[in-house]
């Protein structure tokens, strides 16, 4: 990487590591009266109180009681793509609807305001993936896998006052993803390909789940198994690639000042250099020809041959990631799995 001037955090999702600078700039533009009209509905806190299990008081007029939210950086004409007006003013609504959702959750008195307000386990599980960019890569030509370099450096591995500076004076970016897509793609890959993943976790869930299982090598867990395994575990021990971003990532706690979708990743990250002032030649690096993507065909497939009941059971786990990052239910129907 070429050494910007400032430096950057970012949180796990699907991004990889991206030099960035503090804005310098106002993140905010007025908006006058199409701001009012990019407010959520009140069906997307219908979805956190219809699903039981989350506890969460929830006043009927809440928004009407929220201010204009800090909103994203402007997403004007990039240098870097060329997004339609249409696309520019879809991915304006998702942006403003997932400020206002987490600027509504987050002001609820319980909620924390800050990572120091955050019980220690909590406050260790953010710090250890919360990365800090401050330093310059050698090429930006990257094969490997960035997130298991050894030579990384999280806010976990420095000092409460340097933890402290850092989140109030670097840029704070996290990338997200549809919760059951990132389940289904967890599931393939970790107990698909990854032999570690298969004797550390498959070996148990088979055990478990599944009679006369004691001779299983952990590669042959079915997705029904491993969302059985989720449902049961602990969220706070749960592996990072399956906890609740919501968890993973505090998004109360940490102010983050940009959230990327995965779904949209090349754009979003284009989006993130083209905010830090990179230069020009600096992009994010193209796909892997290995990766196998989980397409929607893949997605209808393996959850209408889940058990409904599971996935049911499942959502309050997730639901805040559902909720607050604007992604729809699952769809389980009968007509939907007949397709």
């Amino acid at each position: 990487w070429h050494r910007l001037p400032r430096e950057a955090v970012a949180a796990p999702g699907s991004l990889e590591p991206r030099r960035a600078v503090p804005p310098g700039r106002s993140r905010a533009r007025s908006r006058g009266a199409a701001g009012a009209a990019l407010l959520p509905s009140m069906l997307m806190f219908g979805v956190i109180l219809a699903s039981s299990g989350l506890l969460l008081m929830i006043e009927r007029g809440i928004l009407a009681q929220v201010g204009p939210p800090p909103l994203h950086p402007p997403a004007g004409p990039s240098r870097r793509d060329g997004r339609d007006s249409t696309a520019e003013l879809e991915l304006e609504v998702l942006r403003d609807t997932r400020n206002r959702t987490i600027r509504a959750l987050c002001g609820q008195r319980s909620m924390p305001r800050s990572i120091w307000e955050l019980p220690p386990g909590q406050r260790r599980t953010v710090l250890r993936h919360l990365l800090v960019l401050d330093g310059a890569l050698e090429s930006v030509d990257v094969k490997g896998k960035m997130d298991h370099m050894r030579d990384l450096v999280f806010l976990g591995d420095m000092k409460p006052e340097e933890i402290s500076y850092r989140l109030k004076h670097y840029y704070k970016f996290i990338f997200v993803r549809n919760p059951m897509e990132r389940l289904l793609s967890a599931y393939r890959n970790k107990f698909g390909e990854i032999k570690e993943y298969q004797q550390k976790y498959g070996v148990e869930i088979v055990r478990r789940y599944r009679k006369n299982g004691g001779n299983s090598a952990g590669d042959d867990v079915s997705f029904s198994e491993f969302l059985q395994y989720l449902l049961d575990e602990d969220v706070e021990r749960m592996n990072e690639h399956w906890m609740p971003i919501y968890n993973l990532c505090q998004p109360c706690a940490v102010k983050y000042d940009f959230i990327g979708s995965y779904e949209r990743l090349h754009a979003d990250a284009n989006h993130v250099l083209e905010h830090i002032q990179s230069p020009s030649f600096v992009r994010f690096p193209e796909r892997q020809a290995w990766y196998k993507p989980v397409t929607a065909e893949t997605l209808h497939y393996y959850l209408c041959n889940t058990p409904r009941r599971l996935i049911r059971e499942l959502l309050p786990k997730y639901i805040l990631d559902f909720s607050l990052f604007a992604y729809p239910l699952p769809n389980i129907t009968s007509e939907f799995c007949r397709q």
